[in-house]
């Protein structure tokens, strides 16, 4: 039976746990070929022999998306290989600090606007052409509901996911009448490392789990896929769009 995303590659960031890890093993059960990017070589290997045990196949790239020309070469070698991208999950991501904004450094501000906002700017650059290749390119990047809520104490990491998303909306815009889909994905409190970093009395029993958000990643990384610009809310199960403040 041929598999949904069969000869698909799909590149994933922070793919070596979490939501990310999760995602790659689903999209490669879907047929996907995957490119795993982290930063971690050990986490990355853990995942080849999961996605190996599941039938499917990755190239594995050991890289921090602080690098931007590591960013632009890997997107002249998927040229080079490939041809072409058919999926981009933009999900790596850092917390930063939980502190008041006047107790910030400026260079720890920074640090977290790099790898949440431009890293993901510097990927948008270098594999929108790579997805305009596809018959059916799909984009979808990871933020958060405290990029709307201004969530307190976590200021950096709010405003860097507001900014992705502003980022995304753009694209989507721009690539509305091209056969690229541009979408977000809220998963919400999940059990994760970053979560339980933020919430560390938090039961992670009462969260829902990485593969149970992965499940409804990959509807959006799909062929049939139509809808751009969106915001899927995992807490709710709804797509939604968006409107100027009331």
């Amino acid at each position: 039976m041929t598999k949904p995303l069969a000869n698909r590659i799909a590149l994933v960031t922070g793919a070596s746990r979490g939501i990310g890890y999760a995602t790659a093993i689903a999209l490669a059960k879907a047929g996907a070929h995957i490119v795993a990017v982290a930063r971690t070589q050990g986490g990355l290997e853990e995942l080849d022999d999961e996605i190996r045990k599941a039938g499917g196949s990755a190239t594995l790239v050991p890289l921090n998306l602080t690098d931007s020309d590591g960013i632009a070469r890997l997107g002249a070698g998927l040229h080079e290989r490939y041809g072409k991208l058919d999926i981009l999950v933009g999900n790596a991501g850092v917390l930063g600090p939980s502190s008041p904004l006047g107790h910030i450094e400026f260079k720890t501000f920074n640090d977290v606007m790099a790898v949440n906002v431009s890293a993901n700017f510097q990927l948008i650059r270098c594999m929108d052409p790579l997805l305009r290749q596809s018959d059916a390119g799909r984009a979808v990047f990871i933020t958060s509901g405290a990029a709307n809520k201004a969530t307190a104490y976590v200021g950096p990491y709010a405003a860097s996911k507001a900014a992705l998303e502003t980022l995304a909306r753009a694209w989507a815009q721009e690539t509305a009448s091209t056969k690229l889909r541009i979408n977000l994905f809220n998963p919400g409190p999940i059990r994760t490392r970053m979560r339980a970093t933020l919430m560390p009395g938090e039961d992670p029993a009462t969260l829902d789990t990485p593969e149970q958000v992965a499940e409804f990643i990959v509807p959006m990384c799909a062929p049939d896929w139509t809808e751009t610009g969106k915001f899927y809310d995992y807490k709710t199960r709804k797509l939604m769009g968006f409107r100027p403040p009331a």
